[in-house]
């Protein structure tokens, strides 16, 4: 089950061209590509006569030609050419059309009703614009999962101690208590670490020596965009009511989570940094240290899919699994009021 009236990430946006593009998301075939004047377009896959993916078709100016026989489509997903039966062209000759729109580098999709996209209502990347954070090139790959696995590891700050041993882990992380707490669009998990040394990825990026106080942040918002925040900050000068000094050094990694299929999901990613904003060797740095780790989770969360979904002896939760629950159980709540919304 996916929640569909909401925005998901379809593409980096320099991915999608002039040529047909077919992707699956939630289950629904997709064609995408770009009117000559570079505004996107997202069809229904497949010809009302025959099926036949309209990928498999031809681009021609704005609209897409079926190739088996010729109908032609624009934007909206009207058939505005039948080259068999010309000026017959059948009331049902129309393929669904989905709201596209490019922010943040991103090409997001609206998945359900399309009376209701609303491209105010896109998550928000906070200081996006601020010439004075660094942006990576970020990165996106497809992992043989339910999307819910990746969101529950995302809101899980103790795996980093035994999965990102050389990047993310450092002490604290693997017995500190947890902060849990609800917010309207979600769930965040969060510590305070005070008075240790630098994890070994960020201990290159901080500006100052010795121990630190370090934040990790960990929220997942709906559909499913995780906002993980890193923060290191002289030792002495952290806690959830300090103000940043000069020296901290914060990182937020945006990850967006699309679902394929109950058992694929394409995750994008990028990081969006408050120091060395202009310093491509660190961005080249930070983004090759996060696709490492999420390669690491990645090897571990196909296999925690395969395991959940095949089991023959019951699972137990563990105290840190409290944030991804509750995330879990505001989900499907909201996926339960938009099928009763849908059905009257």
């Amino acid at each position: 089950m996916f929640l569909r009236n909401c925005w998901y990430v379809a593409a980096w946006s320099k991915d999608v061209g002039r040529e047909l593009q077919a992707e699956t998301f939630l289950g629904e075939n997709i064609v995408f590509y770009r009117q000559e004047d570079g505004t996107p377009v997202a069809l229904e896959n497949a010809c009302p006569h025959r099926k036949l993916p309209l990928s498999d078709g031809n681009l021609i100016g704005d609209t897409v030609e079926c190739g088996y026989h010729g109908l032609k489509f624009d934007c909206t997903g009207i058939c505005i050419d039948s080259p068999t039966q010309r000026g017959m062209t059948p009331r049902r000759a129309v393929v669904k059309s989905y709201p596209v729109v490019d922010r943040y580098r991103l090409l997001w999709i609206w998945m359900g009703d399309p009376a209701l996209a609303d491209p105010d209502t896109i998550f928000e990347v906070e200081n996006y614009d601020d010439p004075t954070w660094g942006l990576t090139d970020g990165g996106v790959m497809d992992v043989d999962c339910n999307y819910l696995w990746v969101c529950d590891n995302l809101l899980d700050p103790s795996h980093v101690a035994w999965v990102h041993v050389t990047s993310f882990a450092g002490a604290g992380t693997d017995e500190e208590p947890l902060d849990v707490n609800k917010t309207d669009r979600g769930v965040i998990v969060s510590r305070w670490i005070f008075g240790q040394p630098p994890s070994p990825y960020y201990a290159r990026l901080v500006r100052f020596e010795g121990i630190c106080d370090r934040l990790q942040h960990y929220e997942m918002c709906r559909p499913a965009i995780g906002l993980n925040k890193s923060v290191y900050t002289p030792v002495g000068t952290g806690g959830y009511d300090s103000a940043p000094v000069d020296e901290t050094f914060t990182n937020i990694s945006y990850n967006f989570m699309t679902p394929i299929t109950e058992d694929k999901t394409r995750y994008f990613w990028f990081q969006h940094r408050s120091d060395h904003a202009g310093d491509e060797d660190i961005s080249r740095y930070m983004n090759d240290g996060a696709r490492m780790a999420f390669l690491e989770d990645k090897a571990i969360l196909e296999k925690v899919h395969v395991g959940m979904k095949h089991a023959v002896t019951p699972h137990i939760d563990l105290g840190l699994d409290k944030g991804a629950k509750l995330f879990r159980q505001g989900l499907d709540r909201a996926i339960q009021a938009e099928a009763t919304e849908t059905v009257v």
